[in-house]
């Protein structure tokens, strides 16, 4: 016997009938199937083409053909001719629109649009890891979002939070005693942000991060001249960039992150 030929078609690109095929052939041990794939379906002189291919080759068809009236066409056609054929969707999809009581998109490709945004986050949250610090000044360069700021000004959470957002966000701390990275001062000032804090605030954040280190809370870091100098430091800094300084002293990331996502779409 010769390998049966499956015709996928699909609106889109055809995995999801590609997958449950193979997974379907896989249960009749040691069995092949030749599968042939015919993605963007969506009109029936397509659907004419891949009938007459399934009649010479007397092949099975199994489609997932969102819009009913090219889905109607295609089972009409296939029983016509005498093709045997599986609809993957409708009759699911048929009964999705009775339980949530409306109708459905009916917009091809939607899952992998859905797959799309996911690996988009997935890759945001991996470089705000890369380049979380000031780890590799590189990161500046590719960055959508660049997050500059003294030492405890939410930097890494904010760069987290965007990132869920999928934006690739990098973030420098300023430190007097360390040079910024050259980089910072060659992007668009516009896709820098600087984070700002009274003294008073961050003085209180430091101290209890030293206790939760299990360290006195009396050690440099947290110390409040240390701290004003420092802030003026940054101010120095955002200044000579040019970018857009957020007070975040009694803000959540939350209402920081929505902010910049405010400042980047409109550039967009």
């Amino acid at each position: 016997m010769n390998d049966p030929i499956i015709y996928i078609v699909s609106d889109s690109v055809g995995e999801t009938a590609e997958l449950v095929t193979k997974a379907a052939v896989s249960q009749f041990n040691g069995s092949h199937a030749v599968i042939k794939r015919f993605p963007y379906v969506e009109d029936r002189s397509h659907i004419d083409e891949v009938i007459d291919l399934a009649k010479i080759e007397k092949g099975l068809i199994v489609y997932t053909l969102v819009k009913p009236d090219v889905r109607d066409y295609m089972k009409q056609q296939a029983q016509k001719e005498g093709i045997v054929n599986f609809d993957l969707l409708g009759p699911l999809m048929n009964e999705l629109e009775s339980l949530y009581g409306r109708p459905p998109l009916m917009e091809p490709g939607l899952v992998r649009k859905l797959d799309e945004e996911y690996f988009k986050k997935v890759e945001a949250i991996e470089f705000a890891v890369k380049y979380d610090d000031g780890r590799d000044p590189r990161g500046l360069l590719k960055a959508d979002v660049v997050l500059i700021g003294v030492s405890r000004t939410s930097k890494t959470p904010l760069s987290q939070y965007l990132a869920h957002k999928r934006l690739k966000v990098a973030n420098v701390p300023l430190v007097p005693e360390v040079d910024p990275p050259e980089e910072l001062f060659t992007i668009p000032r516009e896709k820098c942000f600087g984070l700002k804090i009274s003294p008073a605030k961050l003085n209180e954040i430091r101290k209890e991060r030293l206790i939760s280190l299990g360290l006195s809370d009396n050690a440099s870091y947290a110390d409040l001249e240390r701290i004003k100098a420092e802030i003026a430091y940054s101010e120095r800094m955002m200044e000579r960039i040019g970018c857009e300084v957020i007070d975040v002293t009694n803000k959540a990331v939350e209402e920081t992150a929505n902010i910049i996502l405010s400042k980047y779409h409109k550039r967009k």
